[in-house]
């Protein structure tokens, strides 16, 4: 077994969100590194199962029957049969920080064969900063051992904060439906010992599976969309998200962070199931990946808010001609951000002073 420091990090200032239909009993081989922290379970499905929790952990509990009773209108923003439903969780936090886990995802073991505690490690990447404006060769410049390599700028090495922390997987890779279909028995083995910073200006495919970030400074634009019931697509709804922070934190000079931690991802979902939900959006995507490269927030998008409100409104213009889809979700950000601003009345999401390099 890995050692567990005594005193666990940010005890205070975390909550672990989980969305789940059923009972989570994957939480027993958790308890070690989960049991000190307060979980956020957002139960999807049908509200009067009862969701059962092992004993000794810290939680609250909300069904769809919570989400109205706490929303009412507004509660159409948040999707129900799918796991989207998760950044309901994110929305009812007091904590500075979210870690996010499916229950399919069990603890993995490095090459050594020591359990992973994906939770401190998140938690390391969130503290340390990161390094969006300039590639560092050696990845991660401020772990123990690596440092900035020869031609680094050194106006530069102070790094910007941390908004988001992507964990990957071994076991199940995450892959769409038709990579499921031609691969149905490829598994991920390969450790690989590397933390980096996705340069900015670039996107990137984010899985919520296994996700950290910092709810203070981007958590009202974690909103993982309309998917599921009544909906035309499901499955993009933590890449929705992924778009839309990344092109943020890019215009607010924040970074974000992928790599380590590994989960062990434990079991497959339906391939033709899956196909179902995402055909849609293997179409949309093509156009959805340009649009969002070519977004561009005005200088006034000072906060977290107003950059979220903006990116809604080109969502319509633009991407409404698309499907119609869209423009209701364009009218969904809305009004996720005014839920939000709600529950959270002192404005959590922070504003930010554009740095010089990160408003151009």
């Amino acid at each position: 077994m890995a050692s567990i420091s005594p005193a666990p990090l940010l005890k205070d200032e975390l909550d672990i969100v989980i969305p789940t239909i059923r009972n989570l009993d994957f939480l027993e081989m958790w308890r070690p590194f989960f049991q000190p922290y307060h979980l956020i379970i957002v139960q999807d499905g049908d509200p009067s199962k009862t969701i059962k929790v092992p004993q000794g952990f810290d939680y609250e509990l909300y069904n769809r029957n919570d989400i109205n009773r706490i929303l009412g209108p507004k509660a159409s923003c948040i999707s129900f049969k799918d796991s989207a439903c998760r950044c309901f969780g994110y929305m009812v936090s007091k904590k500075k920080y979210i870690y996010t886990i499916d229950d399919d995802c069990f603890v993995a073991k490095d090459p050594s064969g020591n359990d992973i505690n994906a939770l401190e490690q998140h938690i390391n990447n969130l503290l340390s900063p990161s390094t969006p404006f300039f590639f560092n060769t050696l990845y991660d410049p401020y772990r123990a051992g690596a440092d900035f390599v020869r031609g680094y700028p050194f106006s530069l090495r102070e790094g910007v904060p941390t908004a988001v922390s992507h964990g990957l997987w071994l076991n199940i890779p995450d892959y769409d439906a038709p990579t499921q279909l031609v691969k149905p028995l490829e598994r991920n083995t390969r450790y690989v010992d590397a933390v980096m910073s996705i340069p900015k200006g670039t996107l990137f495919p984010m899985c919520g599976m296994n996700l950290a970030f910092n709810r203070e400074l981007i958590g009202s634009a974690m909103y993982f969309g309309l998917m599921g019931d009544g909906q035309p697509i499901g499955r993009y709804d933590d890449m929705w998200a992924g778009w839309c922070t990344k092109v943020i934190c890019d215009h607010l000079g924040w970074g974000v962070k992928t790599g380590l931690p590994y989960i062990w991802h434990s079991k497959a979902s339906n391939p033709f199931v899956n196909l179902k939900k995402e055909y849609k959006g293997i179409y949309w995507q093509e156009e959805l990946i340009p649009f969002f490269q070519s977004v561009n927030l005005p200088k006034d998008c000072t906060s977290v808010q107003k950059c979220y409100t903006e990116l809604a409104k080109q969502v319509k213009e633009k991407l409404g001609k698309v499907d119609d889809y869209f423009n209701k979700l364009a009218d969904a950000m809305v009004t996720w951000i005014e839920a939000w601003d709600e529950l959270n009345p002192s404005g959590a999401s922070k504003s930010a002073a554009l740095p010089n390099d990160a408003s151009k």
